[in-house]
């Protein structure tokens, strides 16, 4: 099915303003620089940039040009950033679904990407310009307190749970 323009910048519209799970690190810990960004001015409009490996570049998600709504940047973003479009902006777009029940998918998913968030706090992983696998990887790996046990444990419980959920929502619909 071939879709106009119009369709395709009312689906970003709509959409991306309400979700940004892109940005904030549900769907992502960092983003790869690509061929034709340019780091050093990357850098001056705010993102940290720093070596992933030995020949790769990337940022780290939570975006610091990401303001809970929109990008900073946007004019300037990464290529990475240019050509992402998830499984729900592409069925949008395409007219498989209607963006009134996309919205509802992009509610539930933060619904339950801040309930992970949530957790991690209780947990003691309060840094939230952390990447949430990072934070989510360091509760799970701390030494358990023995004297709180039974807390702590229900409560990592309960993160396993929340995350297992938010990752199969993320892989059925924004991942695809």
């Amino acid at each position: 099915m071939s879709v106009n323009k119009q369709t395709s910048v009312s689906g970003v519209d709509q959409l991306c303003p309400n979700c940004g799970l892109c940005c904030d690190s549900t769907l992502f810990a960092d983003v790869e620089l690509r061929a034709g960004d340019n780091a050093k001015r990357l850098a001056k409009l705010g993102l940290t940039i720093e070596n992933k490996t030995r020949t790769k570049l990337a940022f780290a998600q939570s975006c610091a040009c990401f303001d809970g709504k929109l990008c900073g940047i946007y004019a300037d973003r990464p290529r990475r950033c240019r050509t992402f479009e998830c499984g729900l902006l592409k069925r949008v777009q395409a007219g498989e679904l209607d963006a009134n029940a996309a919205l509802k998918s992009i509610a539930k998913a933060r619904r339950q990407a801040e309930a992970v968030r949530g957790l991690l706090r209780q947990l003691g992983q309060n840094d939230e310009r952390l990447a949430m696998t990072k934070r989510y990887a360091a509760a799970m790996s701390a030494p358990i307190d023995l004297s709180n046990c039974e807390t702590e444990s229900e409560l990592r419980g309960e993160l396993m749970l929340a995350v297992d959920e938010l990752m199969r929502q993320l892989q059925r619909e924004f991942l695809k």
